[in-house]
């Protein structure tokens, strides 16, 4: 049976329309930007089908071109238009952020920190620079591969926050692992980073890690 041959209830865009994105599910959601189906398949049965293929929405969304591209129903022109919209969300998030105080939108900061640096396959070390009022100057990514205190050089990150005018940082990396509790090595840097940075009259307001889950912020555990 044909979706629009279903109650307008149960069609994906109707339902977001009168129940709004979140009541989705995320083959519903997949099916909306799929838009057609296949031969057989309608738009909702294809994307569940590519979920189970790819083993989660996530592991689609982060495939690169000829892993994509290798699936019922997906080529470089969905891709494309997929790379679009992960963009255009970025930027949105990038967007909110700077319009308030990163310290009074806690939660702009991590689902900006998951969008940027989440999907990274290897360690991925970066800075947001704030004012004085703590609005983002800049994100920027500094270090990548193995991130711990001999890898990430103060020097650098001082030079960065002094170009940007920063009056405070908030920095973040990423595990791969997908576990987010800071080891041993993650308190040592952030203490160095401190030290360095206080040189310059420049504050480490937190240090946040992306994993799998919610970003972890050590300032609220207590380690800052």
């Amino acid at each position: 049976m044909s979706i629009r041959d279903w109650p307008a209830a149960e069609r994906p865009r109707e339902k977001l329309l009168e129940q709004g994105a979140a009541a989705l599910t995320d083959a519903e959601l997949l099916a909306i930007f799929l838009r057609t189906g296949v031969t057989g398949k309608s738009a909702v049965d294809l994307a569940r089908y590519l979920l189970s293929e790819f083993g989660s929405l996530r592991a689609l969304l982060e495939a690169d071109l000829t892993g994509f591209s290798q699936h019922l129903g997906l080529g470089p022109a969905k891709y494309a238009q997929l790379q679009a919209v992960l963009e255009m969300s970025r930027r949105h998030l990038a967007e909110r952020l700077r319009r308030d105080s990163a310290l009074e939108s806690p939660q702009a900061v991590r689902d900006y920190l998951k969008a940027q640096l989440r999907h990274e396959p290897h360690e991925v070390f970066g800075c947001l620079f704030l004012d004085a009022k703590h609005r983002v100057l800049a994100f920027e990514v500094l270090f990548r591969g193995s991130i711990d205190s001999a890898s990430v050089y103060p020097r650098q990150v001082v030079k960065r926050a002094l170009a940007n005018n920063a009056a405070a940082v908030i920095l973040t990396h990423n595990h791969p692992s997908g576990v987010s509790e800071p080891s041993q090595a993650d308190r040592v840097l952030t203490q160095r980073l401190k030290d360095a940075l206080a040189l310059v009259e420049v504050r480490v307001l937190d240090h946040f890690i992306v994993g799998d889950g919610e970003p972890l912020s050590m300032a609220e555990l207590g380690w800052m």
